[in-house]
């Protein structure tokens, strides 16, 4: 029953040691407070970011017609040449007029 009798003493003893902080302890809540407040300042800043990327994102968003109009330019320059030739020359071959104009051309070269 000794035993009993000397935790109670122990416990009242740790509840004075919060008044009485050992070295380890102080320095444990002195670097707790500068993490929080180095956490406050990381969340204040990505904050800050995260207003200029919507910023950035915005005035992109504005120009998002000007692009469309410009890469509708680009695609009708990007066409091949010979394969808008070739085409033209399908179509009037169709008709029937430029293919015997060729030919009678050619005849005419070859005589003179």
């Amino acid at each position: 029953m000794s035993s009993g009798t000397t935790r109670p003493p122990a416990s009242s003893s740790m509840t004075a040691q919060p008044a009485e902080k050992t070295f380890f302890e102080q320095q444990r809540e002195v670097l707790l407070k500068e993490i929080g407040v180095s956490f406050e300042h990381v969340l204040a800043n990505i904050n800050k970011l995260n207003r200029a990327m919507e910023g950035v994102i915005a005035v992109g968003n504005e120009f998002s017609s000007v692009e469309a109009l410009w890469s509708q330019f680009e695609n009708v320059m990007a066409k091949d040449p010979d394969a808008e030739g070739d085409g033209q020359h399908t179509e009037e071959g169709e008709e029937g007029h430029s293919g015997e104009e060729t030919e009678i051309h050619e005849g005419n070269g070859r005589s003179r």
